[in-house]
């Protein structure tokens, strides 16, 4: 992606809401050292891998935690641990689908 000057971005940063990722004791255990909740820690895991993230919610408190990210950082360490979470694909689209390829590809964006 560096090679093309593409920025990845999160859209789904919470994965959707799956594998317990608001609980998962990875998660809540350096959420804990920083003060901050398990969705903030995935936030600020990836903010700090260069992702840039949009979460998604219509709840005013969870947008304020949401924002509430850049007053910390993770270690080495707390990184490699959530790195160990990674399952290395996405579960919403199948980025290696010749057909989901080509659609994006025929995407335009208008300015």
């Amino acid at each position: 992606m560096k090679e093309y000057g593409v920025h990845p971005e999160a859209w789904g940063p919470f994965a959707e809401g799956s594998h317990g990722i608001f609980t998962h004791p990875v998660l809540t255990a350096i959420g804990q050292k920083y003060g901050k909740s398990a969705a903030q820690v995935a936030l600020r895991w990836n903010v700090q891998r260069g992702v840039t993230v949009i979460p998604k919610s219509i709840h005013k408190e969870r947008m304020e935690q949401n924002l509430a990210i850049w007053d910390f950082q993770l270690s080495d360490e707390d990184m490699a641990e959530i790195a160990q979470l990674d399952i290395g694909h996405s579960e919403i689209v199948d980025h290696s689908d010749p057909k989901f390829v080509q659609m994006l590809h025929r995407m335009k964006v208008h300015e």
